[in-house]
């Protein structure tokens, strides 16, 4: 095969036993590759309803066909299983150098399944596969576990590991992949953590067979261009990385804060991507092959001691910062660099202790359940907290569980800004309304990077955030064609100058397959309602669809999108007409025809 590996490497945790099985060519041309390949493999193979923390359960570490290669910002794998956060089909996304390691080793993807007994880590290297101890390993922080697992294999392997937070089966958990990347989102890690998998360290040393050599570079360099002479690409994103959008969403008046009570953060400025790289940046990080460099390494000065890292991001900031009414940015890179060292969601983490926050604030919490008062704007209250829930420790236990879960023990579910338990990001949806779909509609709950409406809404103003009018369709294009970069391997941010007509030419020359516009964009589509039959049969339908009773009841008090809320059953509805499915949101039997799913 050309572009894809042609191999994947299943391993058995309860029984041992390890073997490679050849890549079938249709599904890889159907189904592209990592993100969708992946999602594939785990609806065929799980079985319904089963317990996400149950050892049938699978784990899938997924990289796509341009994965490795020289195509521009091409370092990206997936990492796919059924979320314990959601219940619904988790696919989490991470770059950095250990997916391109996954495919110089001569694998599409990594399937995991069963439970060890005790703790143990994975050992690649290209053809050898070794299942080893890894009780040296447990209870250390992901940093550590790095250091210890290239001391006894290869120091140039890349590691795939979780920390305590995993471990310990936080509904957050995720993985840290190259020390500070992070597949962050739905609670992977604490997949990898219920099968008693500390790490995955890969080590490769092969190449990968590209069709047409020639076509291929002429595509790379084309879109090489477009990606440094584009505003965001080439300026914006290198320049301050992800947190230029602070200053930006907050004037939009959409910086959701104090638990989406409000739009307008004033501690916006002093956590800005501005005042980051004024203050705290020590260099960029790009991944393998990116031009963009969109890492930030930082160091602050804690307790007399410098740390630097990586981070924070934006959505990190905003969930550590905004969203709690918190503005002291060298916390929330200290709360930053914990999350990855206990390897947990700040997403989800900030938004939980938010909700807790307005809980307390309530009276619905006191200090007897919190162990503590518990005010917006408490930095050393999060803090202490992030710790405690990585640990399950105390209140920690409680938050562990995610907002969603926090809310309904106390009799408060309305408090939980989340979707199909997910918590939201950092855009409240009531200033824009594609995002405010794009919420209720994604396939694994609360997440913008499943159909990024922000990037025409706001970043290139080019519709009227405010409006519902257009926003079904404009979130389906976005939604497929996110589904086609997400399965070849690219980095979303690459969207921002690059469309599906410079994709094709790519996947086209790599692998040798005559894809069209039209059929790319219907593997992302396929993809799509792939995701959304797991999730039907998981037992989620319309009524999961939907967004915090405060998003649609309760107008933004201030700011541009002042009196707005996100008129969300208008565009459901045209939504579901325009994907081909029925008024619950199932796919009728002429689209699964038309798209090989019946």
């Amino acid at each position: 095969m050309y572009g894809w590996m042609g191999t994947i490497l299943r391993v058995n945790l309860s029984t041992g036993a390890i073997t490679k099985e050849k890549l079938d060519e249709n599904l890889a041309r159907d189904y592209i590759g990592a993100r969708g390949l992946a999602s594939k493999i785990l609806y065929d193979e799980l079985p319904p309803r089963t317990d996400p923390f149950d050892p049938a359960n699978l784990l899938i570490f997924a990289a796509g066909p341009l994965t490795g290669t020289a195509a521009t910002s091409a370092s990206r794998y997936n990492v796919v299983t059924k979320s314990p956060l959601t219940g619904a089909i988790a696919a989490s996304n991470s770059g950095g150098y250990l997916p391109a390691e996954i495919r110089y080793a001569g694998y599409d993807m990594i399937i995991v399944e069963g439970r060890s007994e005790e703790p143990v880590y994975l050992w690649i290297k290209d053809d050898q596969v070794e299942i080893r101890s890894a009780k040296a390993m447990w209870g250390k922080g992901t940093r550590e576990t790095d250091a210890l697992i290239r001391d006894e294999t290869d120091d140039e392997a890349k590691i795939i590991s979780i920390g305590i937070a995993g471990e310990k089966l936080v509904r957050f958990a995720g993985v840290i992949n190259d020390r500070e990347r992070a597949a962050g989102r739905s609670g992977v890690g604490a997949v990898m953590g219920s099968k008693n998998l500390k790490a995955v360290a890969v080590r490769g040393t092969g190449g990968i067979k590209i069709k047409d050599g020639a076509a291929f570079r002429e595509a790379v360099l084309r879109n090489l261009a477009k990606i440094k002479s584009g505003p965001v690409t080439g300026e914006g994103l290198p320049t301050y990385g992800t947190a230029i959008l602070v200053n930006v969403i907050n004037s939009h008046g959409i910086l959701p804060t104090n638990n989406f009570q409000l739009g307008e953060f004033a501690g916006a400025e002093a956590i800005s991507g501005e005042t980051l790289t004024r203050d705290l940046l020590v260099r960029n990080r790009g991944c393998l092959a990116c031009p963009i460099g969109c890492g930030r390494v930082t160091e602050i000065n804690w307790e007399g001691n410098r740390e630097r890292g990586e981070g924070p991001e934006y959505e990190s900031i905003w969930a550590l910062g905004a969203a709690c009414g918190i503005s002291d940015l060298e916390l929330i890179t200290k709360v930053n660099f914990l999350c990855n060292e206990y390897g947990m969601d700040p997403i989800t983490l900030g938004a939980t202790v938010a909700c807790a926050m307005e809980l307390f604030a309530e009276g619905v919490l006191t200090v007897e359940e919190t162990g503590m008062p518990l005010h917006f704007g408490d930095g050393q209250g999060l803090l202490e907290l992030t710790r405690k829930t990585a640990m399950r420790e105390g209140f920690g236990d409680v938050l562990a569980e995610g907002s969603a879960r926090l809310a309904e023990k106390y009799g408060r579910p309305e408090l939980s800004m989340s979707s199909k338990k997910q918590e939201y990001p950092a855009y409240d949806p009531r200033g824009s309304q594609g995002i405010g779909l794009g919420y209720a509609t994604s396939n694994r709950g609360g997440c913008h990077v499943r159909g990024y409406t922000i990037g025409a809404e706001i970043v290139a103003a080019a519709v009227d955030p405010l409006t519902s009018e257009g926003k079904a369709k404009l979130l389906i294009d976005v939604q497929d064609f996110t589904c086609v970069v997400d399965s070849v391997g690219m980095c979303l941010f690459t969207t921002f100058s690059l469309g599906v007509d410079d994709v094709l030419p790519l996947l086209n020359a790599a692998t040798g397959v005559d894809y069209t516009t039209e059929s790319l964009l219907q593997a992302g589509e396929r993809i799509w309602n792939l995701e959304r039959l797991f999730n039907l049969r998981e037992g989620l339908g319309r009524e999961d669809d939907s967004l915090a009773p405060r998003l649609l009841q309760e107008p933004l008090p201030a700011g541009p999108a002042k009196g707005n809320v996100v008129e969300l059953e208008s565009m459901l509805n045209e939504y579901y007409q325009l994907r081909g499915w029925d008024n619950e949101g199932r796919p009728t039997g002429e689209k699964l025809q038309a798209l090989g799913l019946g």
